[in-house]
């Protein structure tokens, strides 16, 4: 009796021990991947929490190191490639208050300034179309501050628009506005103390649309005159900062004579001044690309001319 007792408890036994491995709930055992916990993604330490994610960061103008975004209708700056940006704090409607039929895509040439050492941008704003002021705003500490400083305190709304400076403290400004078909007024402006406050010139006396203008040191400079259809070089020059202007005198060989039209800006080569003369809007010879190249040794009162400049060399 005692073996059949001891055999069907056995029988119990592994009867029990098999219900248990059948019936009990399946346990299944997943392994993370690396970078991973409870299926949230692992942020290395490092990461900074207040980047911006790559899909919001702006696209720049061109590949530049320093160069500038108006993504998101606002002006960004960057000096390091797009991999950090510093927000101007203006309006960006207002850099293209004006004359002007852009697409607002990049900012009107020579308008601005943007280097190692400044960054600045002309701008106006006012009431009416007659009535603006004219501002730049700048920074010398790569966009960290701002100031804000007035050209003119009233003027018509920029056709024209030019600002440089030539070292930390000289600087100018040249504008023009309240065109009436091909004429308008134009005015310059003088800073010596790197922007804070500025002067004008005197007045050239010429209505004529002007086409580029600038300064080769704190006393020398130049405008020159002429848009839609010019006949012949017609540049002005002040030796005295604005005090007074006269204008230049080219001599144009026969072949050359309404071919070589627009002068742009002079500058300094060696012992004497060179300055490029295209041929305007509606030029035709050799293509229309070719220029020639003029040289001054009187700071720019007279110009000979020395040779034909192909586009690859006008650079």
């Amino acid at each position: 009796m005692k073996k059949i007792i001891l055999s069907v408890s056995g029988v119990m036994t592994i009867a029990l021990l098999i219900g248990t491995v059948i019936y009990h709930p399946k346990i299944e055992v997943t392994f993370l991947e690396e970078g991973q916990i409870n299926n949230v993604p692992y942020k290395p330490e490092s990461q900074n929490e207040n980047e911006q994610p790559q899909s919001q960061q702006f696209q720049p103008v061109n590949s530049d190191t320093i160069t500038y975004s108006l993504q998101n209708d606002e002006l960004n700056i960057t000096y390091n490639h797009g991999r950090d940006w510093m927000t101007v704090p203006i309006e960006k409607d207002l850099l293209f208050e004006g004359e002007y039929q852009g697409n607002k895509q990049t900012l009107i040439e020579d308008s601005y300034i943007l280097t190692e050492d400044r960054a600045a941008f002309l701008y106006s704003d006012g009431p009416s179309w007659d009535d603006k002021r004219i501002l730049l705003i700048y920074s010398l500490d790569q966009g960290e501050t701002w100031k804000e400083t007035v050209v003119s305190e009233s003027s018509p709304a920029m056709r024209f628009r030019k600002v440089d400076f030539l070292d930390d403290e000289f600087g100018y400004v040249i504008i023009s506005g309240g065109r009436t078909m091909s004429e308008e007024g134009s005015r310059i402006f003088l800073t010596q103390d790197g922007g804070v406050s500025w002067e004008e010139t005197n007045n050239l006396g010429v209505t004529w649309l002007i086409s580029d203008g600038g300064f080769i040191d704190e006393s020398v400079g130049f405008l020159s005159i002429g848009t839609s259809d010019p006949q012949e070089p017609d540049l002005h020059v002040t030796q005295d900062a604005g005090h007074t202007w006269e204008k230049s005198v080219f001599s144009v060989p026969e072949k050359y004579d309404r071919v070589f039209v627009l002068a742009e800006v002079p500058v300094k080569e060696e012992d004497h001044l060179a300055v490029l003369v295209n041929q305007g809007p509606n030029g035709d010879y050799e293509g229309g690309a070719v220029k020639g190249k003029f040289i001054s040794e009187d700071e720019g009162k007279t110009w000979e001319f020395l040779e034909e400049v192909q586009p690859n060399e006008a650079e």
